[in-house]
């Protein structure tokens, strides 16, 4: 149901990274394979988003999706921010780069980029942060589009299908990057994929995208057994021959354990999963809870974070990752598509031997 759906042969999506590592290369092969490549737009600008469909387009007919993040609500309080633009500035001065003492200007561009998908003829879009409001799920539906969302709990998943989403993504605590969540954010409930996903499948009509921890072939068949419509992997991809992934993220995935992560707001003002590294560290030791809220902690933090991953500093960068990240393999995209097909298969007809 949900590859005729989507049009795509093997009910696989490629997780929509925002930051770099969802390449147009990477987006087009992983769709030229069977599977739903997606483009990660949350930090693009409508004209970035242009280029880069159009050179996907250049690579594959097959279809793709586009990830946006939903616009966040805040409070900024000035005091709090400018105490962590000087602390930040230590950071900088060991880079080399300029101190900054002002708190800068936030500019929402959601309505341009959703507006620059449409014209684009995209016909698959997915959310996270937030529940898209009724308005923009029909207005997508308008021009043929499906609307894909994320729930991190039973209870989103009911208000994303309430609010006329096509397919549910859900998110187990085990995922690497951002958390979905956008319900009782302050105490978010960190449920496991394997707990989340049978739950949410009993509670919504619709079809379910199990994310979280999902590797290969094996964490496919155990998705699919909760039932689970379809998986959705975002690490297992980072290390891909056509990921944008830093290198030394590549290299940290690659030689990391399964104890290496943890849940952070460090960087961004909004809970996601990564690697543990000094100014992690620092920032939660100095700083608590008293941050910066997203997107503006991200903001702050996103010149050090993109000077230190030129200079090779792992100690300055955010580094997103999942629990299982131990299992990922360096190969091209098509082979590991490939392989969590063959792997599911033999997982399955092995349970059902037993």
């Amino acid at each position: 149901m949900i590859c005729s759906m989507l049009n795509i042969k093997y009910p696989i999506l490629q997780a929509g990274m925002a930051g770099g590592p969802t390449t147009p290369e990477l987006v087009a092969e992983v769709s030229e394979a069977g599977a739903l490549g997606t483009l990660g737009a949350g930090y693009m600008t409508p004209q970035q988003i242009e280029v880069a469909l159009r050179e996907i387009h250049q690579l594959t007919q097959s279809p793709i999706a586009v990830n946006l993040f939903l616009p966040q609500t805040y409070e900024c309080h000035e005091k709090t921010s400018l105490a962590m633009q000087q602390h930040l500035n230590t950071y900088r001065v060991k880079l080399g780069i300029s101190e900054i003492h002002d708190i800068p200007n936030m500019s929402d561009l959601f309505e341009e980029q959703l507006a620059t998908v449409i014209e684009a003829g995209v016909k698959i879009v997915s959310f996270t942060f937030d529940a898209p409001t009724k308005r923009i799920v029909e207005k997508l539906h308008a021009s043929e589009i499906i609307v894909i969302a994320t729930a991190t709990s039973v209870k989103e998943a009911v208000q994303l299908e309430s609010n006329g989403v096509d397919l549910i993504v859900a998110q187990g605590a085990e995922a690497g990057g951002h958390r979905g969540t956008f319900l009782n954010v302050e105490n978010e409930s960190m449920i496991g994929t394997m707990a989340l996903v049978p739950q949410v499948v009993d509670a919504v009509s619709c079809p379910v995208v199990a994310a979280g921890g999902i590797m290969d072939g094996r964490g496919m068949a155990a998705a699919l057994a909760l039932g689970a419509s379809a998986v959705q992997l975002g690490t297992a991809f980072l290390t891909v021959k056509e990921s944008g992934a830093n290198n030394i993220h590549k290299e940290a995935i690659l030689t990391s354990t399964d104890t290496d992560t943890k849940i952070t707001k460090a960087f961004s003002g909004k809970s996601a999963r990564g690697f543990k590294n000094k100014m992690m560290v620092d920032l939660e030791s100095r700083i608590g809870d008293d941050l910066p809220p997203y997107p503006l902690q991200h903001v702050l933090t996103s010149d050090i974070r993109k000077e230190a991953a030129k200079q090779g500093n792992k100690e300055m960068m955010s580094m997103w990752a999942g629990q299982a990240s131990g299992l990922a393999q360096v190969r091209s995209a098509r082979n590991l598509v490939e392989n969590l097909v063959g792997q599911c298969d033999e997982a399955l007809q092995r349970a059902t031997l037993r």
